[in-house]
């Protein structure tokens, strides 16, 4: 369904801006009154990872008035790959500010609002006040339901993309003219059960595709042409190189936009909401969680333990501790990794982070090994605190 244009245009173009923009003036359904629009604009970016930065560069490029980004991070090396935004002279530079000079290269036309913090739900509503719209490129469900309801309940319509792998989703949400993400998906997947783009990888140039479609619906909402993907998912498969649409329709029990909603304000804890790990590895690590120093310090006393990778094969290529056995975390929630365990020795578990260790964790507790540990921090913890000299990831 077509919407009306969410702003009003600017009074008038310059005549840099006219010679910068004339391509698409010359297109007859976004012509001077839409580019005008895009002027007028402001558009919030959250995230300039993966999706941000194809999204921001092209809503600079498109001419978007105003363009705020809130990023907390800083740039690593391993984000090179997919978050073209930056480049390797931006390395331990906060992302938000490497983003924000990247735009205004691009276009210094544009206005940038750098939020170098990070989303809360103390600070979330104020931000998006400020904003036409919000195009959403996080990698974690619990700030994904934060926007959705900040935007739901401030009335604001966004942009969403997912991606992983090879694999892609984008859609937008506006409980006004159609479904929230809560519609689509009303509870959080159960913990561990969907990895990250971090523990899985994603496809550099995926993120162009997904966060490209990202700007299309944004300029689309912004000047009101063409039918924006309320109401629909796209689904990207790049392997297949093939596109599909989902409709997806507004739950009328959505406890959010509903008929009766129940939800009215935002939750106190997204993170408690999500579960960053499930309540049984939550107790498992409960006085069962090691440091990486701690680790090191049984190594170097020849403690007999028995430690154990439960990444992935192609994690484990890229960086490994020294004297770990890989045993992928599937094989533990499958029961087939127990097996494996010698009983005369102290079983010690490390993932990445220390979340799927400690999932890990409570499966090998719960099948007696009750000494046994995980290191909180994981490789991580091992790369900053232990050998630096290791690659990171």
């Amino acid at each position: 369904m077509s919407l009306p244009p969410l702003v009003e245009p600017a009074d008038e173009l310059t005549v840099d801006e006219v010679r910068r923009y004339s391509r698409h003036l010359i297109i007859p359904d976004v012509g001077m009154a839409g580019q005008k629009r895009l002027k007028n604009a402001k558009v919030l970016c959250v995230g300039a990872g993966g999706l941000g930065s194809p999204a921001l560069l092209y809503l600079a490029a498109a001419g978007v008035g105003t363009l705020g980004i809130i990023d907390f991070d800083v740039v690593d090396e391993s984000n090179l790959q997919r978050q073209v935004i930056h480049g390797q002279s931006d390395v331990g530079r906060p992302k938000a500010e490497s983003a924000a000079a990247s735009i205004r290269e691009i276009n210094p036309l544009v206005e940038v609002v750098v939020h170098n913090e990070v989303l809360t739900t103390e600070n979330v509503m104020e931000i998006f006040s400020g904003y036409d719209l919000i195009v959403d490129g996080t990698d974690n469900f619990a700030t994904r339901y934060m926007v959705n309801d900040a935007a739901v309940l401030l009335g604001k319509p966004y942009v969403w993309g997912s991606i992983y792998r090879f694999d892609g989703q984008a859609s937008v949400f506006w409980a006004e003219h159609g479904p929230c993400y809560r519609c689509l998906y009303p509870e959080p997947p159960p913990p561990g059960m969907v990895p990250s783009c971090a523990e899985g990888g994603v496809l550099g140039v995926l993120c162009a595709s997904v966060g490209s479609i990202q700007v299309n619906e944004a300029i689309k909402l912004l000047t009101g042409i063409g039918e924006p993907l309320v109401g629909r998912l796209m689904i990207y498969d790049a392997l297949e190189m093939k596109y599909r649409d989902v409709k997806v329709r507004k739950d009328p029990e959505c406890v959010l936009c509903g008929k009766n909603p129940t939800l009215t304000q935002l939750l106190d804890d997204y993170e408690a909401f999500c579960g960053a790990i499930s309540d049984e590895a939550a107790e498992a690590a409960t006085g069962s969680t090691i440091t990486a120093l701690e680790l090191k310090g049984m190594q170097d006393r020849g403690e007999d333990i028995f430690l154990v990778d439960v990444r992935e094969p192609n994690e484990y290529e890229i960086v490994s501790i020294p004297g770990a056995t890989l045993i992928p975390k599937g094989e533990f929630l499958n029961g087939s990794a127990l097996e494996k365990l010698p009983q005369d020795k102290r079983i010690v578990l490390h993932c990445k982070s220390g979340a799927r260790s400690a999932e890990a964790l409570a499966v090998v507790k719960n099948a007696g090994f009750s000494d046994a540990v995980h290191v909180g921090g994981g490789v991580l913890s091992w790369v900053k605190t232990v050998d630096p000299s290791l690659p990171s990831y």
